[in-house]
């Protein structure tokens, strides 16, 4: 027996209306959605919860929600009704479709004199192809994100991927300069605006107790991209001609977009809620049709409201920076980002300087710092889910794996960030050794080895407070991700825009040395985050409740005059018939 059918008609009707996502600008959030909570003194364990346990927490509609609890309730339906195997493959695309936005910037460096040379044009307006890429870059996941946060995750990847395919398809054909510029920005906004939906499809499927070594794996996908981009690009480009670089992330779109459209599912949870309300329209795959066409006596009695989606506004995401927590939050996630940029956008050209390398041989560089960027994101994962069930052990607080735990009273900063205090400091150590090995030009085994420990140390804070940053805004994760990326993106194009001066001006040693001490003069930052943090996510749901209170009451105005007017039309055309 399923657990529709165990669960009393009230319960069912939470199962599949109180799990949806509820952002801070839906007009559906009410105050009694935001005043419901569970039990923050002791988290039942999900195993052996009885349904009897879930009607009481449910029950409970005085205490404040946090933020997690927007996205479903604390106790009742689980948190995600997704098989582990089906999760594992929806993380698997997520990590594929992570891992071509950043190739598909790389993967361009080594064909641009053979294209400058093709078009008849300067390396210095190739070089503007890669400006307006990065602008896009910054712009993109602005819309797609809070299209993706109201439509659903699958319209938003499959709108982004088809600019995509068709860029890649017009840059291959192309011969000529303004048509390279254009095409490039499109295929710009088609694959970055995936970045801010690959983090949030994680916030749909798991709780925060094991969402690291999820978003660690989708991470991973994000940061070894940079690292065999040059690599592939220089290999296809001297071979095959530089067209086929774009034709191979044609062959690679196809290969991921055909499973994706048949077998991944829509998780947003403004959408689907918890995965127990079927999809419609283009949000629905063929095994959605198929489960949801076996287990038809599951669906909700009455039909969900179909929603109006509008056109997206980028606006949404720079509102996130209001709050202090992710103001902060984002600042120094992208002063961290700054130092990776600044190693790997100048890393070819030092190494050529030094060690007078080819194309491809520069381009084999990349793999230490690419490697270790791809184990710090996975391993991280997995510390940071750790030490989650470290501090909750330490409180006295059970883990509910199937439902997920409220955040309310829970430290969630605290768990996160003191993962990224030791790594902070071995990085800014490592970091001003790298940049003095290239001031004194040592063995190319040096700074190897110490680019290794630089992408470990440095971009492993960088993905364990990308986690933060969903766990501390849960009721949007696509827009809070978008705000992630646009603030990195801009601090990478301030970096890579003025570190050839400083270089120039101070030399390596000191130049390099000042971005270390940058990123960690700043550190103590996230100490205040830490220690004020939980105030402040207090008072956003506070703020979040005030509105929703309002919007409420203006809606049972708008109402009451409505009905007044019609009962006048009404008791009118009575007195017309008399």
């Amino acid at each position: 027996m399923n657990d529709s059918e165990k669960s009393p008609p009230s319960l069912r009707g939470l199962r599949h209306d109180e799990t949806r996502s509820l952002s801070s600008e839906d007009k559906g959030l009410t105050p009694q959605a935001l005043g419901q909570d569970g039990d923050h003194t002791r988290l039942e364990d999900a195993d052996d919860e009885s349904i009897g346990h879930s009607q009481d927490g449910v029950a409970d509609d005085d205490e404040a929600r946090d933020l997690e609890t927007l996205s479903r309730v604390s106790s009742g339906p689980p948190y995600s009704v997704f098989s582990p195997s089906l999760k594992r493959w929806i993380v698997a695309m997520n990590c594929i479709s992570a891992f071509i936005s950043p190739i598909t910037a790389n993967i361009y460096f080594p064909a641009i004199p053979a294209i400058a040379q093709d078009l008849g044009v300067s390396i210095g307006q190739i070089n503007l192809t890669l400006t307006t890429y990065m602008i896009f870059q910054a712009l993109a996941p602005t819309f797609f994100g809070d299209f993706g946060d109201i439509a659903g995750r699958r319209p938003a990847f499959i709108i982004a991927f088809t600019i995509y395919l068709g860029a890649n398809i017009g840059l291959a054909l192309q011969r000529n300069y303004a048509a390279l510029l254009v095409l490039r920005m499109l295929q710009s906004g088609g694959s970055s605006g995936t970045i801010a939906l690959v983090y949030a499809v994680v916030a749909d499927i798991a709780p925060s107790s094991e969402r690291g070594k999820y978003m660690g794996i989708v991470g991973a996908g994000l940061t070894i991209g940079p690292a065999l981009g040059p690599v592939i690009g220089g290999l296809l480009s001297q071979y095959l001609g530089w067209p086929s670089i774009f034709w191979a992330l044609c062959i690679v779109t196809v290969v991921w977009m055909v499973p994706y459209l048949l077998t991944v599912p829509e998780t947003g949870r403004k959408v689907v809620g918890n995965g127990s309300i079927p999809p419609q329209g283009w949000n629905m795959t063929l095994i959605d049709y198929i489960r949801f066409r076996r287990q038809a006596r599951n669906r909700p009695s009455t039909q969900a409201r179909r929603q109006k989606i509008g056109f997206p506004n980028p606006f949404n995401t720079l509102a996130v920076l209001r709050n202090k927590d992710m103001a902060m939050v984002l600042f120094y996630n992208a002063t961290l980002y700054l130092g990776f940029m600044t190693v790997t956008a100048t890393l070819s050209s030092q190494f050529a300087e030094i060690y007078h390398y080819t194309d491809i041989q520069l381009g084999l560089c990349y793999l230490p710092i690419g490697g270790a960027t791809t184990v710090a994101s996975v391993c991280n994962g997995y510390m940071a889910d750790w030490n989650y069930r470290r501090i909750a052990k330490k409180m006295g607080l059970s883990i509910d794996r199937k439902r997920g735990n409220d955040l309310k009273g829970f430290p969630i900063e605290k768990a996160r960030l003191q993962l990224v205090y030791p790594l902070v400091i071995a990085g800014a150590i490592v970091y001003i050794g790298f940049a003095w090995s290239l001031y004194y030009e040592t063995h190319i085994a040096v700074p190897l080895v110490l680019s290794f420990f630089i992408g470990f140390c440095v971009t492993g804070p960088f993905q364990i407070i990308n986690l933060l940053i969903v766990d501390l805004y849960p009721e949007a994760p696509a827009t809070a991700t978008a705000a992630n990326n646009l603030c990195r993106c801009l601090s990478g194009a301030v970096a890579t825009a003025v570190i050839q001066d400083i270089i120039n001006a101070w030399g390596r040693g000191w130049a390099f040395t000042f971005i270390a001490l940058l990123f960690t003069v700043f550190s103590p930052s996230l100490w205040v985050i830490q220690k004020y943090g939980p105030k402040w996510r207090e008072e956003r749901v506070e703020r979040m409740k005030r509105a929703a209170e309002k919007r409420e009451a203006e809606m049972k105005e708008k109402e009451k005059v409505i009905n007044e007017q019609d009962n006048g039309v009404i008791v009118e055309s009575q007195l017309t018939a008399g």
